[in-house]
């Protein structure tokens, strides 16, 4: 057997034409931040090679990401003013929204249009969900969730995806959004979201760190496997038609067992940690990006994952092409 495997290993194209996990362009989905104002592009220290734009520049990044193959995409929006409820997160010209306009209109159905749905970046004290008596209301937050997946979709978006974390919140957005017709409109949930130290520079680039405590009673605590299959099993029963597990590589684990035990699509964040830590890696001379890069994403996939969220995306869809990875 070790002979056998020790042949189809000995040249570059039989290596190929054997491997069990195969990457796409098609199966990545690229994180995009788009922030209120005209004319805005600008880079994000945190997260070396990110970009933020405005709504009237966001088609650049989605045109350089186009020629890399990379066609799907996950907008977070960054309002210029906030209050308590979030408000900026359903207003009909909301920055997210206003970008969903732009990009319909610029690449008609070329592309997918994935909006983060959440209030952290909205409210001035950058929770999730409505704060009341200085705890989170769960049930008065999903009203608003659902609210703004409608405006959303009424935008342009293909798929929703909630990241709040509140208890019913597929349900609600699933009974909104066919209660105006809108059946065929998929929910991509975060329903297995842990409260993660990975997530720094996410935080820093949508300016979305709570001003006061922590995301903890929402999130899950990453010494917990059962609880992500207990809540993926509620959102699928709710009505999720993807799942995601967030982040990645720490939690492979999470991915395999979810893989194994529902048939909705999987799909994997590697989120804005990761990323860095590969970047800074990089530019020390400790790793070669590129290989490190290629390894973690075949992680994923090997998994179990059928789909990438990653600010890799890019770079991983060209190096694909080139069957570099």
């Amino acid at each position: 057997m070790e002979t056998r495997t020790r042949r189809l290993r000995s040249k570059p194209l039989l290596r190929s034409l054997v491997r069990q996990t195969r990457l796409s362009p098609d199966a990545l989905v690229y994180p995009l931040f788009v922030r209120e104002g005209p004319g805005i592009i600008e880079p994000l220290p945190a997260m070396p090679g990110q970009t933020r734009y405005s709504p009237d520049t966001v088609a650049t990044g989605v045109e350089a990401a186009l020629e890399s193959g990379v066609r799907s995409f996950l907008l977070f929006g960054l309002p210029e003013n906030k209050d308590e409820s979030g408000s900026g997160a359903w207003a009909a010209d909301g920055v997210v929204q206003a970008a969903l306009r732009e990009l319909r209109q610029a690449f008609g159905d070329d592309i997918c249009l994935i909006t983060d749905l959440c209030l952290c970046e909205y409210t001035s004290h950058g929770h999730c969900g409505l704060v009341v008596d200085g705890k989170i209301d769960n049930d008065k937050t999903l009203p608003l969730l659902a609210v703004t997946a409608l405006s959303q979709v009424e935008a342009g978006a293909d798929i929703v995806a909630p990241s709040g974390m509140m208890d019913g919140t597929v349900a609600a957005l699933r009974t909104t959004l066919d209660s105006q017709g809108l059946i065929d409109t998929p929910i991509m949930s975060y329903a297995a979201k842990y409260a993660s130290a990975f997530y720094g520079p996410f935080r820093e680039a949508a300016g979305s760190a709570p001003q006061f405590g922590d995301r903890k009673s929402y999130q899950m605590d990453y010494h917990n496997a059962d609880e992500a299959l207990r809540r993926i099993a509620g959102d699928v029963a709710e009505g999720a038609d993807i799942i995601i597990v967030k982040p990645a590589l720490s939690y492979l684990d999470i991915v395999a067992k979810a893989a194994a035990e529902f048939w909705q699509p999987i799909a994997a964040y590697s989120v804005s940690g990761e990323y860095a830590m590969i970047k800074s890696a990089a530019a020390a001379g400790l790793i070669d990006g590129q290989a490190v890069m290629g390894e973690a994403a075949v992680a994923v996939f090997r998994a179990g994952a059928d789909i990438l969220i990653s600010y890799f995306a890019c770079e991983l869809a060209t190096a694909i092409q080139r069957g570099e990875i």
